[in-house]
């Protein structure tokens, strides 16, 4: 990996990368959800890790493969309700500065730590909620406002719709908003110590979400919920099924049953790590798609595939690492999954997270060579019957 002095592209801004839209939003969403279509959507969700860039920039990448509108994908254009329906008024400053970290704190009084040349986002080392009188204190920026549409928000929608776009919209995570204010460790502890406390902040974060989402919905349909957990590691989840359904699943119904009585199709989770434990909680919660699905974590599409069939659609599950490999095991990979999610729809296959630090440019070029291939040779035989 590039050495901290020589990183120029470091900010969470500076890695993202630029998309052509070449899918049609009812032909992504009738393939999304098992209805038809013929053409696979193919994706890079979130682009490189820290430090890729600059090794690309050695190896002779041009300015069109580092922000990526170089290389070919088939994806539809996704715009998003600029509506917000979890925490108020959020902001963050720094505090101090050296040349390896930077800390901050935010407007919920927390300390945030950025390791600089290793991640882009800084992530928590105190939280504000202990008991009830603590999440009383901010219960305030959980609640309904009319500060929560931004301006113009609804003429930005229905020009995005009228251009083509999948129309989505967020709610906080039933367990990573929690544990934005209290930390892993404490809120797993106060599912069974303090359920009282859980209750009443899913129940706060719900019940202004639906208001939001109410007045929203009423004069624009969304295609897509999605919710942001990363609850699981390669063990497997944080929580169980149990207290997916007694605190999460009452939450994330209100907002989905709401949306799909109104032309939602998608209701999208992302979370890393190893779900399969879990999945059955969350499609009885109404989730039907998942991304990014780690293979380095357990998660197989085929076998996931098999198992919970045209329940669950998938996003990613191509497997980042091998494309350190080189071209036989990104073929190997190619060559078990896209073949059966060509047959049976329900997917965008991508890879399963970041582009990680040490994957040549020359075997990423490889590796999108080699899938598009498969996805035409496939697409032709089924096409053939």
């Amino acid at each position: 990996m590039a050495t901290q002095r020589k990183l120029k592209w470091l900010r969470h801004e500076d890695l993202a990368i630029k998309r052509n839209p070449a899918l049609g939003r009812e032909a992504f969403l009738d393939w999304m959800t098992f209805r038809g279509g013929t053409e696979i959507p193919f994706t890079e969700i979130f682009g490189p890790l820290v430090g890729l860039k600059e090794e690309w920039e050695e190896q002779g990448a041009t300015p069109a493969e580092l922000d990526f509108s170089a290389f070919r994908f088939r994806e539809p254009a996704f715009a998003d309700l600029q509506v917000n329906t979890g925490r108020l008024a959020g902001w963050q400053q720094v505090v101090a500065e050296t040349e390896a970290e930077i800390l901050y704190q935010d407007d919920l009084g927390r300390r945030l730590r950025l390791l600089k040349g290793y991640a882009t986002l800084p992530l928590p080392e105190s939280w504000p909620v202990r008991d009830m009188d603590d999440w009383l204190a901010i219960k305030p920026k959980y609640q309904f406002a009319e500060e929560r549409f931004a301006e113009g928000w609804r003429e930005r929608a229905l020009a995005a719709r009228a251009a083509g776009a999948v129309i989505r919209v967020g709610i906080p995570g039933g367990f990573d908003e929690p544990r934005q204010l209290m930390g892993e460790e404490r809120l797993c502890y106060a599912y069974y110590e303090q359920p009282e406390l859980i209750h009443d902040i899913l129940a706060t974060i719900g019940a202004t979400a639906v208001r939001v989402l109410d007045r929203a919905t009423a004069e624009l349909p969304v295609d897509c919920l999605c919710v942001h957990e990363d609850l699981a590691g390669k063990s497997g989840s944080l929580i169980g099924p149990r207290e997916i359904g007694a605190f999460i699943h009452p939450y994330y119904r209100q907002a989905w049953d709401l949306l799909a009585s109104r032309g939602a199709r998608l209701f999208d989770q992302d979370s890393d790590g190893n779900m399969e434990s879990v999945i059955p909680a969350f499609l009885a919660a109404g989730v039907n798609c998942m991304h990014p699905l780690e293979p380095a974590a357990g998660m197989d599409i085929v076998k996931l595939r098999a198992k919970f069939g045209q329940r669950l659609a998938f996003v990613g599950g191509l497997d980042k690492h091998l494309l350190r490999q080189g071209p036989a095991a990104i073929a190997a990979e190619l060559e078990y999954k896209i073949p059966p999610m060509v047959r049976g729809r329900g997917c965008m296959l991508g890879l399963d997270h970041r582009i990680p630090a040490g994957t040549s440019l020359e075997n990423y070029r490889f590796y999108l060579r080699k899938a598009w291939e498969i996805i035409e040779r496939e697409t032709a035989k089924a096409a053939r019957g």
